[in-house]
């Protein structure tokens, strides 16, 4: 088998049981190949959020941009940034599950800390609309020993609940770009940088 395998090469099985070790090399190869790709993908798929629903004042692409902009401005490492850039990715298919979507999307690559405040940010975001829907606004309160809570609390009051405003002057996408690509191309589940916090 080559290094780089032809562009339509596939794998002999129809059934995974029936696969050989060269088939499962391959699929390794071209799997890693295509998750080159993912920082782009991800900033695409951000990029479509310039098309959601309606009635904020900005697009939650806009939304988003602020978000991260202002998580780089307060001084925010590189993994909370992306965090801030891509916690509501998963709005289109995913809208009233979507901090799943995202906290999935970054689990394999950032600390422990990063992916639970995406996971429970929307919980937290309850915080400053809920009450007016007849909804416990102290749902977060549940988690108030969590050794995060605070890291949420703040991710969500400093960053997230303050962006929709039309005339913040957010960074473009170009700015975060680069952030993303450094986390997606990391190994995934590598302990170096999934560990801690």
């Amino acid at each position: 088998m080559s290094d780089s395998p032809a562009k339509h090469q596939i794998v002999s099985f129809r059934r995974m049981q029936d696969g050989t070790r060269a088939d499962y090399l391959l699929l390794e190869q071209l799997e890693l190949e295509y998750t080159r790709q993912l920082p782009a993908k991800i900033l695409a798929a951000v990029s479509k959020l310039d098309q959601s629903f309606d009635g904020y004042p900005v697009t939650r692409l806009g939304h988003s941009l602020q978000t991260a902009t202002r998580a780089m401005r307060d001084g925010a490492d590189e993994e909370l940034i992306a965090a801030a850039l891509i916690h509501d990715v998963g709005d289109e298919l995913a809208p009233f599950a979507h901090q799943e979507i995202a906290a999935a999307i970054l689990r394999p690559y950032v600390r422990e800390e990063v992916t639970w405040i995406v996971a429970h940010h929307a919980l937290f975001q309850n915080y400053y609309y809920v009450h007016h829907l007849g909804g416990d606004r102290h749902g977060r309160d549940r988690y108030k020993d969590h050794r995060w809570y605070g890291a949420c609390r703040d991710f969500c009051a400093n960053w997230d609940q303050n962006s929709f405003d039309p005339d913040y002057p957010n960074e473009p996408m170009s700015t975060f770009a680069p952030i993303i690509e450094r986390i997606f191309l990391r190994p995934p589940h590598d302990p170096r940088y999934i560990t801690g916090g």
